[in-house]
């Protein structure tokens, strides 16, 4: 398989289902893998379901270097404009990066988007050496992989075997960017936290949580990092599929 070849559990996932749709968003050097039982699951419940490839990932590391986050954002905001187009209504859902992109679309895109379901979210760094990373990646290229941090046995995710700096370094202008419009967020949120969380520390939801003080946080005693292919999954597909019912606009009217 070339480097840019991308493998087919990796492929952007889409399903046609009823008016309401949803935006699927994986994570920093992941795939729609990440988060297919998610769709997946929505898709069997009548949802119209969006999961783009955002650039880069999905193939070899050295792909993704060349890419940064507002490669990954135009990718998502295309994502959601195809799907609004198409659907009464729409909701952002993401994991990692992904709910970080996941509110960044909740700020540019307002009463367009109807509410946001975050697994795990990025929003700020907690280790020290991200900021050298910008002067770092010109003498180291990439690190170990980031991926796979599940606690249940025998379950893989797929994710870039390294992670590249030169990608890492455009995380902290995300971030900033998305940190300090957050509390200008308005839309119903439902944030699911791994108690072990081996990749997003504790930063990142201080920042959320001291922005959105509304916002809704589960927590998830069995899985670790990637729980969407965790011991919890469950639960996080049957309580989003509930918080979107209970957001539509069929619910709200009734």
């Amino acid at each position: 398989m070339s480097p840019g070849a991308v493998p087919p559990l990796a492929a952007p996932f889409s399903a046609d289902g009823g008016p309401t749709g949803v935006l699927v968003l994986h994570g920093f050097t992941g795939s729609p893998r990440t988060v297919r039982p998610w769709a997946e699951s929505l898709a069997d419940g009548g949802l119209t379901v969006r999961v783009p490839l955002l650039a880069g990932h999905g193939a070899d590391w050295r792909v993704l270097a060349k890419t940064g986050w507002t490669d990954w954002y135009a990718d998502a905001e295309r994502a959601f404009t195809e799907l609004y187009a198409r659907c009464e209504q729409v909701f952002v859902a993401g994991i990692s990066m992904g709910g970080c992109l996941a509110f960044r679309l909740a700020q540019t895109q307002g009463d367009r988007v109807s509410g946001l379901v975050v697994v795990n979210p990025s929003l700020a760094g907690d280790n020290p050496l991200i900021p050298l990373a910008p002067v770092l990646k010109y003498v180291v290229k990439a690190i170990p992989s980031i991926g796979g941090d599940i606690k249940k046995p025998g379950v893989q995710e797929g994710a870039a075997k390294k992670t590249p700096l030169a990608s890492v370094a455009t995380l902290p202008a995300m971030w900033q960017v998305t940190a300090a419009a957050l509390a200008s967020v308005t839309q119903p949120v439902l944030v699911y936290r791994s108690t072990v969380d081996h990749v997003v520390g504790p930063a990142s939801m201080k920042v959320l949580t001291g922005a959105l003080p509304g916002a809704e946080v589960r927590m998830l005693g069995n899985s670790y990092h990637v729980a969407t292919l965790d011991n919890d999954a469950s639960e996080i597909f049957d309580g989003t599929r509930a918080f979107i019912q209970k957001h539509s606009i069929g619910q709200q009217n009734g």
